[in-house]
Parts: C-alpha cells; sequence; structure tokens
C-alpha cells in the first residue's frame, strides 16, 4: 500500500496577469478572486489528489511504502524528476537512512544497485509505514496545453461565481468542460 503526501507544494505557474488577460480583466479589483481561481483550478487537477493523477508544478512528494516489498519502486505521479532521499525503519525499528549509492533511480523507476539488495524493514502497515521516499516531480516548463486548461478553467469560475449557472443543466455543480477535459486528457494517468 502506498500513501504519497505533498512535503512541499509547487509554486504557482500560472500567473494572475496571465489570467487576467485570459479574462480580459484591468484593474486589480478582482486579483485576491482571481488568485483564488487560480489555485482551485490547479489543485482541482494537480498532485496525489489531482483528477491528472500526475504531478504538475515541481514539488516535492512523499511515497510511503510499507516495506521494500517490490525489487523495483515505480514512484507515481509522473513526471519524476529526483529522488531527494530513501528512510526506512529497519527490522529493529529504528529509523535509518539509505545511502544513495545503494539504489539506482531512472525514469520514475527505483531500484536496488548492482550488488545491492533492499534492507530488512519493519513490519508497518497503516498510516505509518516503514519505507518513505522523498522525490522531486512535475514539470520545469509547464505544457501549453495544461496552463490553457486552468485558464479556461479560471474563466468558467470567473463567469459562475455560484454553484449555478445561467447555463441549462441538470446538476448544480459547473462541471469541468469538453474544451478542458479534451486538453487534460493526454496528460492523465490512470491507476487501478
Amino acid at each position: 500500500m502506498r500513501r504519497v503526501i505533498v512535503t512541499v507544494p509547487p509554486e504557482r505557474f500560472v500567473s494572475v496577469d496571465q489570467a487576467k488577460q485570459h479574462l480580459r480583466v484591468d484593474g486589480g479589483d478582482d486579483d485576491l478572486l482571481i488568485t483564488a481561481f487560480i489555485d482551485a483550478a490547479t489543485m482541482h487537477i494537480d498532485g496525489p489528489d489531482g483528477w491528472l493523477g500526475r504531478a504538475i508544478g515541481v514539488q516535492t512528494l512523499e511515497a510511503g511504502l510499507d516495506g521494500f516489498v517490490y525489487e523495483q519502486i515505480s514512484l507515481p505521479y509522473p513526471p519524476t524528476l529526483s529522488v531527494e532521499g530513501i528512510v526506512y525503519d529497519d527490522a529493529s525499528g529504528i529509523e535509518r537512512v539509505l545511502d544513495p549509492s545503494a539504489y539506482e533511480f531512472r525514469g520514475g523507476v527505483i531500484g536496488s544497485a548492482w550488488g545491492n539488495s533492499w534492507p530488512t524493514t519493519k513490519l508497518c502497515r497503516g498510516p505509518s509505514r516503514s519505507v518513505r521516499v522523498t522525490y522531486r516531480a512535475g514539470y520545469e516548463t509547464v505544457p501549453a496545453p495544461i496552463v490553457v486548461a486552468i485558464l479556461m478553467m479560471v474563466g468558467d469560475l470567473y463567469r459562475f461565481r455560484t454553484t449555478a449557472s445561467d447555463m441549462s443543466m441538470a446538476t448544480s455543480v459547473i462541471p469541468m468542460s469538453v474544451g478542458v477535459e479534451t486538453l487534460l486528457q493526454p496528460y492523465r494517468v490512470y491507476r487501478a
């Protein structure tokens, strides 16, 4: 079982000025509102809780595992950039830092280095995990379709500031538009 949390969130990669230009808004009266809409749209699709199933802005994540159960560890929420460190609880329950020379990282997958094997860990299930992998994930330069989709979501939120809209819909919640979903679909990661 894997639990992933964000330890260092990404910086905002869609600026208020970009959103205001997209919305055709002058002045600063709505800056706080637009900032909130940017953050809400980004949080809806980014990271471990996001719809895309991937990291968008560069962020630091921590994946908790029950132990070194598999030969290789596939890190979720791509694109993965680097492994910052691996900490584990040994069989006695003492926290140890795994020497970086003991493992290799390639393409989002960690494996034990040639001639090494994973150490024995304390059996640990539940919210506390015996292995914790800290890694950086996200795009150094966020792809244009994702930026445009966020701007479109901000536009929808700005136009429809309540849960009801002037569009004829059966639901009281404004769904992700077809255009936004079409732009984001190639980036979506599905998990079993």
